[in-house]
């Protein structure tokens, strides 16, 4: 009976850890396997986000790239109008340049224009008061004994060149070689060419004597009882008739008696009483 008791007992503890093991195998079995769905389950988890997570940056790489195309469309959108508004500013400033240069160029035309006009209006306001001169022909010549000797003859220069060319009694031609600076000394100093031409022909006679021609001097200029020597034909003529002028012919000069031949000689040769008609005869002479 014990053996039966103890064999039967070792079967029921053969069966119990058979049973327990066979639990056990399953328990791990099952674990195993929830182990396996975690896994995979936090496998498939971890793929959704790893898509997920790829797709946001795929977004986000998206979005990036529409932003860097926006920003350089915009830049260069910038910079097409930076350069649009500097061709345009500078087309302005051209033609500001050009408004200016065209303003500056017609003011100047105006001012130039306008300088010509009244140039041209100056020349005409100075000639419409210059006089215009009437010159008399030779044959109006007149003159007397009591002529004004400030007084001009009134011929053209021209005129009273021929009036002593091919003169008679001029032997010696003096005359006529001076007779251009003769006319324009007396028309510096204001006397009367033929007055001066008598005076000279009385003076040093018509073929100019010698000492009168070697010293310039043809009016018997006198000094400390001596010709006054002139280095020149025109020093001499010129000496004469500003002498003349000075001190014969020009109230308050210091031989001024008047302006007639008998004035002059009250002065000029005041022991002479045939000087006057000696000058006259020559003055005649000559028209």
């Amino acid at each position: 009976m014990k053996s039966n008791s103890k064999s039967g007992l070792c079967v029921k503890q053969i069966i119990i850890a058979i049973t327990i093991l066979v639990i056990i195998g399953i328990t791990l079995q099952f674990m195993t396997l929830k182990n396996n769905e975690l896994i995979i389950s936090s496998l498939n988890n971890k793929k959704i986000n790893n898509e997920e997570n790829v797709q946001e940056d795929v977004q986000v790489a998206q979005i990036l790239r529409e932003k860097a195309n926006v920003t350089s469309r915009s830049s260069e959108e910038r910079t097409i109008s930076n350069e649009n508004l500097e061709q345009t500013e500078n087309k302005e400033t051209t033609n500001t340049i050009k408004s200016a240069e065209t303003e500056n160029s017609n003011a100047v035309e105006t001012t130039t224009t306008d300088n010509a006009t009244e140039n041209n209006t100056a020349v005409a306001a100075e000639t419409a008061n210059v006089p215009t001169v009437v010159y008399k022909s030779i044959s109006e010549i007149k003159i007397s004994k009591s002529m004004d000797l400030t007084q001009r003859c009134g011929i053209s220069r021209e005129d009273f060149i021929s009036l002593l060319t091919n003169l008679k009694v001029d032997s010696s031609g003096f005359f006529e070689t001076n007779a251009g600076t003769i006319y324009d000394l007396c028309e510096k100093y204001e006397i009367n060419e033929i007055f001066l031409c008598g005076l000279i022909a009385a003076e040093s006679g018509w073929n100019i004597a010698s000492n009168h021609r070697n010293a310039n001097n043809y009016i018997s200029m006198m000094s400390g009882g001596k010709l006054i020597r002139y280095s020149s034909v025109s020093e001499g003529l010129e000496a004469a008739t500003k002498l003349l002028h000075n001190k014969y012919l020009t109230a308050g000069g210091s031989c001024y008696n008047g302006k007639t031949l008998s004035a002059v000689q009250k002065r000029f040769c005041p022991n002479s009483s045939t000087w006057v008609g000696l000058v006259y005869g020559c003055m005649d002479q000559i028209i």
